[in-house]
């Protein structure tokens, strides 16, 4: 899957000469790192999304069910999947909102704690889950446009950002 648009430089590469052109220097690096991560994400998440598209669930929703599938009891309370997937509460609602119309999650009532609700990961969820998985692994993970070693090279430089960032 090639997104060659034919151009004729990097348009990354020529931001970052013109910066520095620019008198921005001390700056230039950065912003073409931080730009190109924009970039790769967009890239990224294209990739996924074309392939979770037939299940009719973004990748958002995607990471819901993954969670509660990874989970012992195939459920979780909202807050903690919010916690979990470091996303706002009303993103976790949104989400838990389409898979529960969608018929692959179940909202109940805590059974301890009446402020909190569960959200259960139903048979259909599972299976569209796994469908899902099976494909992304198979177009996406395993093939993610790097060798082996960049792969874990990318993993390491990443891991340093987050940290970094105090994302851990």
């Amino acid at each position: 899957m090639s997104t060659n648009s034919g151009l004729p430089l990097d348009p990354i590469a020529e931001a970052r000469r013109l910066w520095a052109e620019h008198g921005w220097a001390h700056a230039a690096d950065g912003m073409a790192a931080v730009t190109s991560l924009m970039r790769a994400h967009q890239i990224a998440l294209a990739r996924v999304e074309a392939v979770l598209k037939p299940h009719g669930v973004t990748f958002a929703r995607y990471e819901v069910l993954m969670l509660l599938h990874f989970s012992r009891k195939a459920s979780l309370p909202m807050a903690l999947i919010g916690e979990r997937l470091q996303v706002h509460p009303t993103s976790v609602t949104n989400a838990v909102d389409r898979l529960e119309a969608a018929g692959l999650v179940r909202r109940t009532p805590h059974p301890a704690d009446r402020r909190s609700t569960i959200v259960e990961l139903l048979d259909a969820g599972r299976e569209l889950a796994e469908a899902a998985t099976a494909e992304l692994n198979a177009e996406v993970f395993a093939a993610p446009w790097l060798s082996p070693a960049t792969d874990g090279s990318l993993i390491e430089v990443i891991t340093e950002l987050r940290r970094n960032a105090g994302d851990f």
